[in-house]
Order: C-alpha cells, then structure tokens, then sequence
C-alpha cells in the first residue's frame, strides 16, 4: 500500500546543503561561459546549402535525421543511466548532482543553442562535422532531463524492503544494480524514453536549421525541411514531410516502443497477475521464434553470465582495501568539489562585470518580459494537469485503450507544432488574440506531454491487486481517486511537472517571437526577449534574460517541486 515509512515533519525539514549554496552562482557562471563562447565566434562555416523541397529529397532528409536522432538517445540513455545512479549511491555527489540537474534542465535549449553550434563550428571550421556534433548535443539535452529524472525517482522509490533483502543476501554492487535497482526504473524509463524522443522531434526544426545575426545554419534533414516549408509557405510540402515524420514515428511505435512497453511489464511490483497487459506481436515473435532462442541460449546468456561473474567479481574486495579506496574517494571527491568552486565563483565574477553594462531599460525588458512568462506557464501548467491527468490514468490503466491510444499520442507529441504554427497564427488572426493565445497554446503542446507520459507511467506501475482490492471494497471513483490514484500517480506526476514546466519555458522561445510571411511576430515575454538578443546578437541582454530565466524554473523547483518530489519518495512509497 502507498503510506508514510518515517516521520514526514522531520523529513520535510528544509535542509540547505553546498548544492544550495552554489546553486545560484553555478547558474550565472556557466551561462555566461556559453554566451561568451558565442560571442567570441572566429569560426566560418559554409552556410550556402539550401534545402530541396522536392519530394524525392525526402527519405534521404528522414534517414539522416534519424542517425541523428538515434545518436543522441544512445548518449541520452548512457548518461542517464550513469547520472542518476552516481547521485543515487553517493550522498557526497548528490549534493552537488542532484541541483546540477536543475540547473541544466531549467537552461532553455534554444537558449543556449546559438553557442553551442558556435562553439563547435570554431573548433571545426569550414566542416560541417561542428554542426552536426551540435545538432546531436542539442537534441541530447532536449531528451536526456526527463528521462534523468525519471530514473532517479524511481531509485529512491525503491521499496525499502527490497533494498534489505539484497543487503542479506550480500549482492555486490553491480548485482544490485542489475536485479534490483535497474529493473525498478524499467517503467518509467521505457515511458520517458518514448517522451524523450518525441521531444527531440518537437525542436527538430530548431536544430537543424537556424540563424543567428546574418548568419545561417542548416544541415540536410526532415527538420530542416520542415522549416524551410513553413518559411516559404509551402503547404504541400509541409503535408508530405509531416506524413513522413507520422510514418516515422509510426513505424518505430510498431517495431520498438510497443515491444519495449509490453517487455517492461514483467518489472513491475505486484503480486497478482494482471488480467490485462500491454501486447506486442514483435515481442511475441520474437519470444517464440526458434532461432532467437538458439541465440540467446548459446550466445547472449553465456556472455551475460560471464560479464556477470566477471564484474561482480571485480568489485569485491577485503574490508581494508574498501577502506582506503573510501579515503582516496573523499579526498577525490573533495578536490573536485573545490575545483567546481572555483570556476563557479570566477565565472560568477566575471558575468557581474558583464552585466553590469548592460543599461537600465534591458534590465526592464527582462523582468517585465519575465512576468509576463511566468504567467503564460502557470497557465499551461494548469492546462496540462487538467487535460493529461485523467488520460494518462485511463490509457494507463486500460492495456487494450493503451494499444490503441499510445501511438496516436505519441504521434501527437511528436509533430513539431512549430510547423503548424503558420496555419495555426492564420486561424488565430481571424478570431483575435494573435500571438498572446498562439504562444500559450504552442507552450501546452511543447509540455503537456511530459505530464501524460509520466501519468502514464504512474498508472501502469500501480500494482493490479491494489485495483481488485478496491473493487472487492466498493470504493467510489472519489475514493478510488483519492486512496489510490493520486497516491499511486503522484512520484511519477511530480516527476512529470518538474519537465513540463522546464518544456514550457522553453517552448516560449519559440512561441513568443515568430518569423511569419516576411514578419516578426512577438508577444511580451522572457523567450521572445531571448530570441530577439541572439538574432542581432546582444549577449549582455542574452545572458541577463537566460540567468533570469533559469533562475525563476530552478527557485521554483526549490521551493515549491522538490518538497513535493520529497512528499512522494516518504509519503507515498510503495509498501510490498
């Protein structure tokens, strides 16, 4: 059952550690090394490529997007997978990793993206290898936070029970790792892995093709021509690149995702069977197929076992040696903590002095444009947890509707509403509201998702005699919702609000100053403020609004996400 396991009031103490103390100046300091960098571009790169709209461009353009796309999950999952883990395990590191984590996701990708393609393409000049490293890099960071936070959670939700059983049974470090500790985030992995790609496809457009002052950046793909359709109102190739991209992510639903959702139900924590579970033929095919049993008979479970034996092996060792490996780790751990320290507070010091030549109506400009966002996001929040709550419960808890429901909405999540948004302003312009309303709906679209996955993903962890017990007690819907559902739900709902506000940050650099029909379009706000200071390239300006930006989704995440994120590793733990 979800009940509390220790003494909420004394866990939910404020505890300040060195991550909070350093969190600020951490912010300042490393957005200011990224605008510098940009702001100190030698480099060149040949910017004469134009995308071809012909149709018969198409499959080459979707073939180089997904190597792209493959790329940065690879990278995405591996950091996860080390990220998360290290902060789990590590008290010491936890401090540090743990705020770090809010200080990247809350960076907007779009903002930092200017220098980071600069950066890359000086170290590479005149190649295109720069470009494309940035485009993979920026991608990575669109997809690698949510599924981080996922994979974390689900650690320290690990029911404590468990984690007692593998101390009695004395399993080594990797042994825990891979019997206990990855199979509990399989779920929510699989889940935010789904969103996570489909958040790569929402600014696919943004990173293969952008320009900053006159110059102009663009890499063959679907994204590019996707961008290059919208600019020229090319409504027909904007349809066939659109229903490729539906194909697309149709097709790896079919062949990947499914297969992956309906695995990952053997790691869930329950002790009844569930009458209904996700199905996938791949999978079924797979499981029966002969000549994939020969090969994991004689090849892949000889070479696990044997990775296996070999690992643990390695990492046991006498009491002695593991206490001086201890003391060389804290002196480690120490040096580096000191290092962080020092660029932190030298970067700090040298973005004051930046700033402080930048004039006092720029500083208007931020805070007034800051208001005005915050507002926008609350709005979309409040939006989003009223659209997704509900259908990520019933997809969640509806294998066959999930069958059905699963590649719609992923599909949904996935096309980048930016290519709609021309035909969306011109709806918009003949009702009234303009860009002010475009904006908060482009922001729900570029958000909303991370909520719904993660219900999702909440719903389907939610073991099945849990559900039969509340019918054998006829409780309610309220009560259902109330006892159940929301208590269930809520680790993964924290998790999903925590991205989603991050989204919607985000979104609004590209929904708050759009280029429509040889206009500029712009509503008041802290993302069309962003946009505007690195297309004429005023990094003073640029780097105020981003600190500014990141600040207000890192405070946020102090003082009102983290208690809750708290609330849901004590109160609502999963009691087996």
């Amino acid at each position: 059952m979800y009940q509390p396991t220790i003494d909420p009031k004394a866990e939910f103490r404020s505890r300040w550690s060195i991550g909070d103390v350093l969190l600020p100046l951490a912010i300042i300091s490393l957005i200011f090394i990224i605008v510098q960098t940009a702001s100190k571009f030698t480099g060149t790169y040949d910017s004469d490529y134009v995308i071809n709209l012909s149709l018969s461009f198409l499959p080459t353009y979707a073939l180089q997007t997904l190597v792209r796309m493959l790329a940065a999950y690879g990278l995405s999952l591996v950091f996860t997978l080390v990220y998360a883990y290290v902060a789990y395990r590590s008290a010491t590191w936890a401090k540090v990793l743990v705020p770090l984590l809010d200080i990247l996701q809350s960076i907007p990708v779009l903002s930092f993206l200017p220098a980071v393609v600069l950066a890359l393409v000086g170290l590479f000049p005149g190649q295109r290898l720069g470009i494309e490293l940035a485009s993979i890099l920026l991608i990575f960071t669109g997809m690698t936070w949510n599924m981080t936070f996922s994979f974390y959670q689900s650690l320290n939700s690990i029911p404590q029970e468990l984690i007692e059983a593998s101390q009695v049974y004395r399993l080594s470090a990797w042994q825990r790792f891979w019997t206990l500790e990855l199979p509990s985030g399989v779920v929510g992995l699989v889940w935010n892995s789904v969103m996570s790609v489909a958040g790569g496809w929402f600014f696919l457009m943004q990173t293969e093709s952008f320009t900053l002052s006159d110059r102009n950046f663009t890499l063959p793909g679907l994204g590019a021509f996707l961008k290059a359709a919208a600019d020229k109102g090319d409504n027909w190739a904007i349809f066939w690149g659109i229903i490729v991209l539906i194909g697309i992510i149709t097709i790896i639903d079919y062949v990947i995702w499914r297969p992956m959702i309906a695995w990952a139900e053997k790691f869930k924590y329950e002790t009844v069977e569930a009458t209904q579970v996700p199905e996938s033929r791949i999978l079924d095919f797979l499981r029966r197929s002969p000549t994939m049993r020969i090969v994991s008979e004689r090849l892949f479970m000889p070479v696990s076992e044997a990775f296996n034996r070999g690992f643990s092996s390695k990492v046991q060792s006498s009491p002695s040696a593991s206490h001086r490996n201890s003391k060389w780790t804290n002196w480690l751990n120490w040096i580096l903590l000191g290092a962080v320290g020092f660029l932190v507070l030298g970067g700090t010091l040298e973005a004051i002095l930046l700033l402080s030549k930048m004039p006092l109506s720029s500083w208007q400009q931020v805070i007034l444009g800051a208001a005005f966002t915050s507002i926008r996001v609350l709005v979309v929040l409040i939006l989003s947890l009223l659209i997704t709550v509900p259908i990520g419960v019933t997809i969640g808890r509806s294998p066959k509707l999930a069958q059905f429901l699963q590649p719609i909405v992923q599909i949904a999540a996935s096309v980048p509403a930016t290519a709609l948004f021309p035909i969306l302003l011109l709806g918009l312009a003949n009702f009234g509201g303009g860009l002010d309303i475009g904006a908060v709906i482009l922001m729900t679209l570029g958000s909303m998702w991370y909520i719904l996955f993660n219900v999702i993903a909440g719903a389907q962890a939610i073991p099945s005699e849990l559900f039969e017990a509340a019918r054998v007690y006829k409780l309610s819907s309220l009560e259902r919702w109330r006892t159940l559902i929301l208590p269930g739900i809520f680790p993964y709902l924290v998790t999903g609000i925590i991205t989603a506000v991050g989204g919607a940050w985000n979104a609004s650099i590209a929904g708050e100053y759009i280029k429509f029909q040889g206009k500029i379009l712009t509503a008041t706000g802290l993302g069309s403020t962003i946009t505007q200071a690195s297309d004429v390239g005023d990094f003073p300006l640029l780097l105020a609004s981003t600190i500014v930006m990141s600040l207000l989704v890192v405070t946020t995440n102090r003082l009102v996400w983290r208690p809750l994120y708290r609330l849901a590793q004590v109160k609502y733990q999963l009691i087996v």
